[in-house]
């Protein structure tokens, strides 16, 4: 069968997908990955094809943030989901029996499977369907407000993202000589939807509709030949495990402020550090603090004793796997959410927000996640998710289409 995976955003939108494809490939499929042009090598270094959605996430934060006007950076950002849009259909025109489609391009990938008769089961990264249980990410506060409160701060974050893409949705259908809008599906049906984190970490809400799954995570796949840069294995062999630190997409244009801040916190705080770069461009140099690019997740966090990072989703999990503290900073969209949820665990002291972020505060914080109940926790976290089979669970879905 040949499989597309359509997802869009940064590279944490993408790494997941690469692991997933790479299964679904082992199984005899044939697997493409739709999107953006600088994660083209991340998806070909995994063995799968590569079929690009145009635009540079990084390079659209830039153009928004230098705009001179609210209506030039909703211009800016008009045109950028219409590119996505005409990516989508050009990523499916190349051949799919099936789509798999990430939250985000998903009413994009839904034109699609009506303009070509595509089936397509959703693949999301994040808790995606209103619930009474708790309130949506992206919602104002991570708060129980309630069962109606919930589901009400739930719905209005869907109206939200519906918002965003409602226009560009209607241009893209016109152009594919589709209705306007396809009807609402019936309540408690909404097909296939599966999620690809782990139920011990947000368990499957009862209230859900019966098409919507909690499967597990999808891990990243390592990219074939990859070995890692030898400063690296040195640091790690000098002396006691180091923290690792690293804001993902995250803050871009201030790594000169952030790398002051951590290399501050850090001699604060007594411990020797890995730092990712991302797109903040974090840096530094010494005997206990080496600043990194994009690294494999699942190689370099086991050997690191704590997990700074902007709670994102897939870092989020891939502490969890590693069976580490952590110590959530979270800026935006979903964060807060996962933030929560990782001290909700016992595996992170209360989340620091980046506006609180100081560098008095994350010594003080990576000193918290060291405690040794925070640290058992983790490795019993960790030891139940190494028994769950997230990309399995995919597989077995579409080999249930199959049938």
């Amino acid at each position: 069968m040949r499989i597309v995976i359509i997802t869009a955003g940064s590279r944490g939108d993408v790494a997941p997908f690469t692991g997933l494809g790479r299964r679904l490939l082992e199984a005899g499929h044939h697997v493409a990955v739709a999107a953006h042009p600088p994660f083209a090598t991340l998806v070909e270094a995994c063995d799968l094809e590569y079929r690009p959605l145009p635009g540079d996430p990084l390079a659209l934060i830039r153009s928004r943030g230098q705009a001179a006007s609210p209506q030039e950076a909703r211009a800016v950002m008009a045109a950028f989901l219409d590119g996505l849009a005409d990516g989508v259909v050009e990523a499916v025109a190349g051949g799919a029996d099936l789509l798999l489609t990430a939250f985000g391009p998903s009413a994009l990938s839904r034109a699609a499977r009506e303009a070509f008769g595509t089936p397509v089961i959703g693949t999301y990264l994040a808790p995606a369907f209103a619930t009474r249980e708790f309130p949506l990410p992206g919602a104002r506060g991570v708060d129980d407000l309630g069962p109606d409160g919930n589901l009400a701060a739930g719905q209005a974050v869907l109206r939200g993202g519906e918002a965003l893409l409602t226009g560009v949705a209607t241009r893209l259908r016109h152009r594919l000589g589709l209705p306007a809008a396809t009807p609402p599906a019936p309540p408690g049906r909404t097909g296939s939807v599966l999620h690809g984190f782990s139920p011990l970490v947000v368990p499957r809400p009862a209230d859900w509709p019966s098409g919507a799954e909690v499967t597990g995570y999808w891990w990243p796949a390592r990219p074939q030949g990859w070995q890692p840069p030898g400063e690296l294995v040195d640091l790690l062999q000098a002396g006691p495990a180091p923290v690792f630190i690293g804001f993902g997409s995250m803050a871009p244009g201030e790594g000169e402020r952030l790398s002051e801040l951590v290399a501050a916190a850090v001699r604060r705080a007594g411990v020797r550090a890995v730092v990712q770069a991302g797109w903040a461009g974090l840096g530094g140099t010494g005997d206990d603090l080496l600043a990194v690019g994009d690294l494999p997740h699942d190689w370099l966090l086991p050997r690191t004793a704590t997990v700074v990072h902007h709670a994102g989703a897939g870092t989020t999990g891939a502490g969890l796997r590693a069976g580490i503290p952590a110590v959530p900073v979270p800026v935006m969209a979903d964060q807060p959410f996962w933030a929560a949820r990782l001290h909700r665990l016992g595996v992170a002291p209360q989340p620091l927000p980046f506006p609180d972020l100081t560098a008095e505060h994350l010594a003080a914080a990576i000193t918290a996640a060291s405690a040794e109940a925070v640290r058992r926790r983790a490795a019993d976290i960790a030891r139940r998710i190494a028994a769950e089979d997230g990309a399995g669970a995919v597989l077995s879905r579409i080999d249930e289409l199959g049938h």
